[in-house]
């Protein structure tokens, strides 16, 4: 090897290292970033608190009930919701089905027979339903309602 190439060679090297080194010293995004960082206190913070404390309050005991509304390839639909609460849990479920046509009575029927299950025992503040017994466009109707009574409830 010729001398001009094995200083280059050399050179290079230690231009690798040097960065290795360097970028091993430098703090991580995380602890740089202050937006990073407070996303993280947030992260930590809501995990670590109650469910009814980051709901800004309590909810009363009772029998609730609301109408959502979302949209399907029929047009919007409406499904009715009714829930029981007990310190903040869901303790009973009943669904109204408002179907415009038979498409939306079988997706509302199946939705109507499988949320039970997903939801009774649950806190109010961790329902979130996407898909419930093959019914996935149901849920945002569903969804809809539980916000409406979580502000009812209150």
């Amino acid at each position: 090897m010729r001398p001009s190439v094995r200083k280059s060679v050399f050179a290079g090297i230690a231009g690798l290292s040097l960065a290795g080194t360097v970028a091993g010293c430098a703090p991580s995004a995380a602890e740089s970033s202050p937006a990073a960082s407070a996303g993280s206190a947030a992260a930590t913070t809501s995990a670590g608190a109650s469910p009814l404390a980051t709901s800004g309050g309590t909810y009363k005991d009772g029998t609730y009930s609301a109408d959502g509304n979302y949209v399907s390839p029929n047009g919007t639909e409406t499904v009715g919701v009714e829930l029981t609460l007990a310190a903040g849990t869901v303790t009973a479920v009943n669904i109204t089905e408002h179907p415009s046509n038979p498409n939306t009575r079988k997706f509302q029927g199946e939705f109507a027979g499988g949320i039970a299950s997903q939801i009774v025992g649950k806190n109010i503040n961790e329902l979130n339903v996407s898909k419930v017994a093959g019914s996935s466009l149901t849920s945002g109707g569903f969804n809809q309602a539980v916000e409406l009574i979580k502000s009812e409830a209150q």
